[in-house]
Formats: C-alpha cells, sequence, structure tokens
C-alpha cells in the first residue's frame, strides 16, 4: 500500500500532546519541529489522522521539499513536481496560504502566483489541455518557506480541525478545541476524577473533557476535504475510519464535569454546544460567580481559561481576579489545578509559584500554562 508523508501542524509548545497520540494511533514520527509533527503512513492514516487527533489544525500530504532563492528556483521546481499524480484534469487547485520565514522569498501573494502557474504550465503538458475548469474537487495547497527551504503540502482537512462541528456559538475570546484538549491531555485527569471549569464560557473546556473521557473521536461529526479524493483514496478508508471511531465510544459511563460562568446567556451557549457535541449528560453547566465555588470531593481538578485582560479597563481588574483565584482555590487544598492566562503577573496575585510554568501560543497571543499540582489519592479509591 502507498505510504505518504503527513506533516500535522499543532499550537506551539504542544508538539509533545500531538507526537504522543499519534504514536497511540500507531504511526511512525519522523520529525518534530516548532509547531508540527510529520509522519509515515498509508492513505488510511489520512482519514484516521483526520477523526482521532485531537490536538492538531489539519492533516497535510507532503507533496515535495526543495531549495529555492529566486522566483525563477521556484516556477522551475514547483513544476518538476508530478502535479498529476495528486491533482485529476477536473480539479480545483489553488495555493491557499503561502507562509515565508527569513527567506529571500518574502511576498505571499507572488509565491502564490507563481506556484499555480508553475502548476497549471505541468499539468498542461501531462494532460495535453490549454484549459483547466476546475469543475472537479478542491485541492488547496499549502506553502511553508523557511530559511529558503520551500514546503508544499495538500490541505487533506479542508475546515480547520478544531472546528468540530459542535460549536455553532461562542462567548468572547473563547478557546481553540484543539488547544482546549491539549491542555486536558497535559494533566493527570481522567474520567473517574471531578473536573470543574469555574470561567467556562462557551463550554470548550468541558465539553472537550467529556469527549476525551467518553472517547468520543473529535472528527466524528464533521467531514473532510479529502473525502472527495477518489483519485488518491479509496472511500471505504473512510467509512472504516468512522465505524472505527463509532466502535471506540464508551457507551456506559459516568463523570463528574462542571462548568460555571458568571454570565446565564453564557451558560446558555455553553449547554447548546455541549447537547450538539452529545455530551451534555456527562456535564452540570450552572450560572456560578468564582466566589461561589466550593466543593466536598477531595482530588479534583480545575482546568480554566480565565479572562486575559487584553483591554485597558480589564487590565485594571486583573491583580483582583487573580488574587480571588488564589483564594478561592487554596480552600480546595486536594485538589490540582491548570490555569492559562496571558497575565504575566498571574502566580504573584495567586499567592503561590507554579509547580509548572509552560509557555504556549493561543493564536499569536503568547501564554503561560500554570500547573498547580495536588497530593494524589490514596490507592483505595476517592472520596
Amino acid at each position: 500500500m502507498e505510504q505518504f508523508e503527513y506533516i500535522v501542524p499543532c499550537h506551539f509548545g504542544m508538539e509533545s500532546v500531538l507526537k504522543k497520540e499519534l504514536a497511540d494511533l500507531g504511526y511512525e514520527i519522523t520529525r518534530v519541529q516548532d509547531g508540527k509533527v510529520s509522519f509515515r503512513g498509508d492513505e488510511a492514516a489520512c482519514a484516521r489522522a483526520n477523526m482521532f487527533l485531537r490536538t492538531t489544525e489539519r492533516v497535510l500530504i507532503k507533496v515535495a521539499e526543495f531549495h529555492a532563492e529566486s522566483f525563477n528556483d521556484l516556477f522551475d521546481q514547483t513544476k518538476a513536481i508530478s502535479w498529476e499524480r495528486y491533482i485529476p484534469a477536473d480539479g480545483k487547485f489553488w495555493v491557499a496560504k503561502a507562509n515565508s520565514i527569513n527567506s529571500k522569498l518574502f511576498s505571499s501573494s507572488d509565491i502564490q502566483s507563481i506556484m499555480k502557474k508553475a502548476i497549471v504550465e505541468r499539468l498542461k503538458l501531462k494532460y495535453k489541455k490549454e484549459w483547466f475548469e476546475e469543475s472537479g474537487s478542491s485541492y488547496p495547497i499549502r506553502v511553508t518557506i523557511i530559511k529558503d527551504e520551500v514546503m508544499v503540502c495538500l490541505d487533506s482537512s479542508g475546515e480547520s480541525l478544531h472546528k468540530r462541528g459542535y460549536r455553532k456559538l461562542t462567548s468572547q475570546a473563547p478557546i481553540t478545541e484543539t488547544l482546549a484538549a491539549a491542555l486536558i491531555m497535559l494533566t493527570p485527569w481522567n474520567k473517574d476524577r471531578i473536573l470543574v471549569d469555574p470561567f467556562c464560557g462557551s463550554g470548550t473546556i468541558p465539553i472537550e473533557a467529556a469527549l476525551i473521557g467518553a472517547n468520543i473521536a473529535p472528527g466524528i461529526k464533521r467531514s473532510f476535504l479529502a473525502q472527495t479524493w477518489n483519485n488518491l483514496f479509496k472511500n471505504s478508508i473512510w467509512r472504516n475510519a468512522r465505524q472505527e471511531a463509532e466502535d471506540l465510544v464508551r457507551k456506559d459511563i459516568e463523570m463528574n464535569i462542571q462548568g460555571f460562568d458568571k454570565d446565564g446567556e453564557t451558560i446558555k451557549v455553553a449547554r447548546i454546544n455541549a447537547k450538539n457535541a452529545s455530551v451534555d449528560k456527562y456535564i452540570h453547566f450552572q450560572q456560578r460567580a468564582l466566589s461561589e465555588l466550593s466543593s466536598n470531593k477531595k482530588y479534583g481538578f480545575i482546568i480554566t481559561n480565565p479572562p486575559y485582560g487584553e483591554r485597558l479597563e480589564e487590565k485594571r481588574k486583573m491583580p483582583e481576579l487573580y488574587k480571588e483565584i488564589g483564594e478561592v482555590f487554596s480552600k480546595l487544598d486536594t485538589w490540582s489545578y491548570f490555569i492559562i492566562s496571558a497575565y504575566e503577573d498571574a502566580q504573584k496575585y495567586i499567592g503561590r509559584k507554579a509547580d509548572k510554568n509552560r509557555k504556549v501560543y493561543n493564536g499569536m497571543m503568547k501564554a503561560y500554562y500554570y500547573q498547580y499540582m495536588g497530593p494524589k489519592p490514596p490507592r483505595q479509591g476517592l472520596d
């Protein structure tokens, strides 16, 4: 069976989580770089990676890699790629995105247009045609140039994989589904432990936790662009991946996941999203202020994304907010708590230095994942 090299991008700082996901799926990892992991796999790997990976934004198929310092180099080397292997005569193709870092070629629009022309010239020769209607399936191409090294890929996912299909509504400044999943997977939380998000917003962290606990594949409710690539992949690989996902769902489980927010309308949004994700039975959402957070349960987890204080008036409130976070969380003295925040003085006002502090990026915003570890529960069971 034909092998491909796949590249799966992720949030900076989350490469180790994605690497473990790929290893758990049984794939050979070939390279780990900032913000992406590469692996080898057969055609079924395309369907399984799209279906099961929780922390990647998309699944890219590596087409070529070459050195280019001029637009002539770029044109000639792009034209030399066997595009007919990937794009049929009626395929719709374009360079959807071009990124350039520390390279002589830096104009994204010029890179896109020159590569498009080169691909057209190649396909003219191979298909003996002068005009392409591009009426068939879509084949978006993504290009990255770093220090004059050009990486050319096909995007098999289409819409970013953080779009699971459940979040029709969002609250202000939501965290992406892929980042939420990665944050959860960096903790020792499992489905048998209570989990609370006191700043749940539209419910992304509780919903992603419920999906993990119930072993529901993140792609189970959506489709992927490469499902239409009949020239490259058999329809059966997509059916098999979906069937595998359905067979792996844990149906007879109980979880104690809670999401709180001070805004009642936001809680309504979170409930709708949880229902769309088919995990509403596992999560209790409630309008509740941070000051009201308490529990008689022991050895629980808090994983949360408090306000960042991006606006000036919000920044003034940050010391007070994080001081309250420290006071409220400290009362849960056997709990572990994990906080993602762009507020650099968070630890100062929480009143305790984090056991671990991991730098991550939420989009283009630098943030910190403050990890406070509570005691492990006794072996005989949990309270």
